[in-house]
């Protein structure tokens, strides 16, 4: 009989305790987020469906991001800096757009919501006014009147990353301070990559470039970003740095002529371990290359060597959350496979799953000796025969067999679901939100807050729907939950947390429970 572990040990050539990726690791036959968080013992203490977010691997993916440029600028004599900036349509959610932001990164915008919340962090005190905000996409009335608003409002480094020569006249127009902008080049259809054919509908020709750098010459203006654009989760090194290559040869000539262009933008791309436990990719050495080339191509045109920006979101953001989601029941699917169906779903949690065919690190939180099964997962909180993973054409998941309280934890998962799911209203079939741990890091303390699940009140309201409406279903309903139900402070762990879940704040904590309220508040 071949066990779960078995076939883990066969595939991965994991022994069964340890690291497992770079930001998950099994210890005592628990599976820990991060060397600290102790998965079963949240499940156990809050139940399932639960979601976890733990923000310290935010701060880690940052810094390792820059400690891997540091040694690609040693080992390729790279001279220009390594300007790294966070892609917050990934995920806007207040406490992570804090965290990435404290770790040092930069702010990158998609929308007019977008602007708004940098204008807002900005006022907090929570965004430096040091930092670039790179304003990316097309824009609309809304998006242009933010960036107006933000930068007549003393925001210096606000950049507008160009998507149509439209834009340009009406900033031109109607900036009355100096504005930073940047160029998104847009590939010729012909000879693009048709792995990212979406992306063709972005940015300008060379021939657009061209005058939009002639119209901003002689302003009080600067266009200082050029911006490449290649996909999404590239693994493949050598291909990608080929496409940068001839992104790096556009700057250049370029930048021979415009002497304010002084950063080169590689866009995003960088690949995250959420998705596959095989996963492998050398960062340090793909920065390495790409630097190797943009100082080549910039020594034949007799130029600068630029700063290089990445924007990173998914790789930044991915691995901080994980889904813990219960097994209810199951059902045969077949000769040599079994459903194993949800309390929950992943249509509705993880769209991904379903809007681009994305796989996800799915484990057991427990049963790892049991005897392996060939399993698609089935969601019980829908009626749709669409709500399934894996995909009909893709393998069946391997897992143990199923055991009463079974509880799968789904990694990968905090980049782009919960903002393509979205967040607060009425989901797919009434599927209500799950109850979330918000796990933070203040100092030498880590500070938990709980978001209690969806409530049926909320849905209806979401709906529109009045009160009465729910009198017949004849069981309580709950007032509007608040937002925080509970803060607890402790100690950075020697141990993993077991998620204790304190009602009292903990001795660590300065102050009364009034200040563990009043923090909470501050938080919301």
């Amino acid at each position: 009989m071949q066990t779960y572990a078995d076939y883990l040990k066969d595939t991965y050539g994991f022994e069964g305790s340890g690291v497992l990726t770079d930001f998950l690791s099994r210890r005592d036959e628990r599976l820990l987020l991060g060397e600290t968080v102790d998965l079963a013992a949240l499940a156990q203490q809050y139940g399932a469906p639960l979601e976890v977010s733990f923000c310290p691997l935010i701060t880690q993916q940052v810094q390792r991001m820059l400690d891997y440029a540091t040694l690609a600028q040693h080992s390729s004599g790279y001279q220009g800096e390594f300007v790294y900036a966070y892609a917050t349509k990934a995920n806007f959610s207040e406490e992570v757009v804090r965290t990435a932001l404290k770790a040092g990164a930069h702010y990158e915008t998609s929308a007019a919501a977008d602007v708004v919340i940098a204008h807002h962090l900005w006022r907090q005190g929570v965004l430096s006014a040091e930092r670039y905000i790179f304003c990316n996409g097309s824009k609309e009335r809304a998006y242009i009147d933010g960036i107006l608003a933000l930068r007549h409002a003393g925001y210096e480094r606000v950049v507008a990353v160009l998507d149509d020569l439209d834009e340009l006249d009406t900033l031109l127009a109607e900036c009355h301070e100096p504005l930073l902008f940047g160029v998104r080049e847009r590939h010729d259809p012909a000879v693009v990559d048709r792995d990212h054919a979406g992306g063709e509908r972005f940015g300008m020709t060379q021939a657009e470039i061209t005058q939009a750098t002639q119209r901003i010459a002689g302003t009080q203006h600067q266009l200082i970003v050029y911006h490449a654009m290649v996909g999404s989760q590239i693994e493949d090194a050598a291909k990608w740095a080929a496409r940068l290559e001839r992104s790096a040869r556009n700057y250049a000539r370029l930048a021979a002529v415009t002497p304010s262009l002084t950063l080169f933008n590689f866009g995003g791309g960088m690949p995250t371990s959420g998705y596959e436990l095989g996963f492998k990719f050398d960062y340090a050495g793909f920065l390495t290359s790409l630097m190797h080339n943009v100082a080549q191509v910039c020594a034949e045109q007799g130029i600068a060597q630029p700063a290089i920006v990445a924007e990173c979101g998914r790789y930044t953001v991915a691995n901080h959350n994980v889904y813990l989601i219960e097994v209810g029941t199951t059902k045969q699917a077949g000769a040599l496979e079994q459903w194993y169906l949800l309390n929950g779903s992943l249509m509705v949690s993880a769209p991904d799953t379903l809007i681009v065919d994305q796989e996800f690190v799915i484990l057991p939180l427990s049963g790892w000796d049991a005897a392996l099964e060939w399993v698609r997962l089935g969601g019980r909180r829908t009626c749709d025969s669409d709500d399934l993973y894996p995909r009909p054409h893709r393998p069946a998941l391997a897992l143990p067999r199923f055991q009463p309280g079974m509880v799968l934890a789904v990694f990968g998962v905090g980049a782009y679901q919960a903002m393509i799911g979205g967040r607060g209203g009425a989901h797919h079939c009434l599927n209500p939100e799950m109850r979330r741990v918000i796990i933070e890091q203040d100092g030498d303390q880590l500070v938990l807050r709980e978001v209690l699940p969806q409530g049926l009140q909320a849905m209806m309201t979401a709906l529109g729907y009045n009160r009465e409406v729910l009198e017949p279903v004849r069981q309580p309903v709950r007032q509007p939950l608040p937002v925080h139900a509970s803060v607890e402070r402790m100690p950075l762990p020697a141990r993993p947390l077991r998620g204790s879940r304190r009602r009292q704040p903990a001795p660590t904590l300065r102050g009364s429970l009034r200040a563990t309220r009043a923090y909470a508040a501050g938080r919301a």
